[in-house]
């Protein structure tokens, strides 16, 4: 089984079989996207420190109708914006006022209202910049005209004091955390015009700040709004990657469907094959056969040639243009690809061979399995339960190695398979992730739904895992499997989604 199967089992650990590579793998490394089990943590498991919080909350954009850090995950977090710009005004506003009246020898009252036009709509830079500024921008113009008629205004900086530039920094960085590159550069451009305007009525021996601010403000505005594309640029990959994952999922469900298709196609055409070998040699097996019973026998033996031909041609839709995943049962069934696999499909009789050839790789594995336990068991069962005990060795070998395993197989009104492997030896080299093509659990679940069973996977208390799969026998098994099939059982469709 892949790693990308594996990591669609909802977080199961990814040393046993058909567990993803999250947690904790038995080599000691820790997986992707799964908290790890038992005591111990690893680091991608804690809490984000609180700066990495405020950076990822600075990275992610505001909505048009959201709060700056409305996503943060802590409340103090998301009040910080209002904080830090409530400090603002409480700082701003009577230095201002205080500035005006004594430093630019401007009236009492006029310094009052100017300071609290420039500086109280700051507290709706959190949740609305652009109205703010609106009104901010107006403010200043207004005390800048004013400015020019009061009588300590020689020697100081005008048209825009340092009260207003540092309002405006501020704005202009709410501005470009929310707002998009349009807005922010025409807020820099009309900043920009408005000082380069005020210039012509500069009074004398005063300091320009004009340049000033436009320098400043641009400055901010591309930081911030390169944070804010930053992180826009992080949602989207989000969302392709969400994307992509459903289609891959998808895809591979489909992939696994359709090598099941093949193989039962195997199994089916061996036993139309012997229907219509049974059919054609009636006439000489029974002799003195009527005739109208001779005719029956020939329409059936030409409806079962019908119907593997019909098989046949919708074969070729199905398999894959290397011929892998399907064979030929009766010898001709393998026509829809040229390098079909041609020999037989194994069941329960072989689970003896691959536990030795896994018990060859090095892989301590013990199997339990009943005399003639394969006798009485439907052709599609067979397989499927041979298919789950190969996954799950194969996944034991690739991401528990050394590790203890026991498989258990019992036949009676329905098969019971029990894989269940321990921790991954110390000294194991453990398989490195990768992309993988996804058919481990997908395949498994599918098998099991094919013959209306269940299927259970999970961990264990001491690392290792399980897989305990139940296929019944009788023919109310069957159905259920093509009830399931359609995603109607809610029992499976679990096992579907934990794949």
């Amino acid at each position: 089984m892949s790693d990308d199967a594996r990591e669609r089992t909802g977080g199961q650990p990814g040393g046993q079989p058909g567990g993803r590579p999250g947690g904790r793998r038995p080599g000691g490394r820790p997986g992707r996207g799964t908290p790890a089990r038992g005591p111990t943590r690893t680091a991608d498991t804690r809490e984000p420190r609180p700066l990495a919080q405020l950076a990822a909350a600075l990275r992610t954009p505001a909505a048009a109708a959201q709060p700056l850090f409305a996503e943060a995950p802590k409340a103090w977090q998301r009040a910080l914006p209002y904080l830090v710009v409530g400090l603002f005004v409480v700082s701003l506003l009577p230095t201002t006022i205080a500035v005006l009246a004594g430093d630019y020898g401007m009236d009492g009252g006029w310094s009052g209202a100017l300071g609290v036009a420039q500086t109280v709509p700051l507290l709706l830079a959190a949740t609305r910049p652009v109205p703010a500024w609106l009104l901010v921008t107006v403010a200043d113009t207004v005390g800048a005209i004013l400015l020019t008629q009061a009588d300590k205004v020689a020697g100081h900086p005008w048209p825009w004091t340092p009260m207003v530039i540092v309002g405006n920094l501020v704005l202009m960085a709410c501005l470009g955390l929310r707002e998009s590159v349009r807005t922010l550069v025409g807020v820099w451009l009309v900043t920009g015009a408005l000082g380069a305007v005020l210039g012509f009525f500069q009074p004398a021996d005063t300091m320009n700040t004009a340049a000033l601010l436009f320098v400043l403000g641009g400055v901010v505005l591309a930081l911030t709004g390169a944070l804010r594309g930053l992180g826009d640029a992080r949602r989207r990959i989000a969302e392709q990657e969400s994307i992509s994952e459903a289609e891959r999922s998808r895809r591979t469900l489909l992939e696994e469907r359709a090598r099941i298709a093949r193989e039962l196609h195997d199994v089916v055409a061996h036993h139309m094959s012997v229907i219509t070998v049974q059919a054609d040699s009636a006439p000489y097996r029974l002799p003195g056969m009527p005739e109208p019973v001779q005719q029956e026998f020939a329409a059936i033996a030409a409806s079962a040639r019908e119907s593997l031909g019909e098989m046949r041609r919708l074969l070729t839709v199905l398999r894959a243009p290397d011929g892998a995943g399907g064979g030929a049962g009766d010898g001709g069934a393998g026509d829809g690809g040229a390098g079909g696999v041609r020999a037989p499909q194994p069941g329960i009789g072989r689970l003896q061979q691959l536990v030795e050839a896994t018990v060859r790789a090095g892989q301590p594995v013990v199997l339990s399995l009943a005399a003639g336990a394969a006798k009485a068991v439907p052709p599609a069962v067979d397989l499927s339960a041979y298919r789950i005990v190969q996954e799950a060795l194969a996944n034991v070998v690739r991401h528990a190695p050394g590790a203890p395993t026991r498989v258990s197989v019992t036949v009676d009104d329905e098969v019971l398979i029990l894989v269940v492997n321990g921790p991954a030896a110390r000294d194991a080299v453990v398989e490195p992730e990768g992309p993988g093509t996804g058919h481990g659990l997908v395949g498994m679940g599918e098998r099991v739904r094919l013959t209306g069973g269940t299927l259970d996977t999970g961990p264990l208390p001491d690392g290792g895992f399980r897989v305990a799969a139940r296929l019944p026998l009788g023919s109310g098994g069957a159905a259920a499997g093509r009830h399931d099939m359609n995603g109607t059982n809610g029992t499976n469709d679990t096992n579907e989604e934990r794949s």
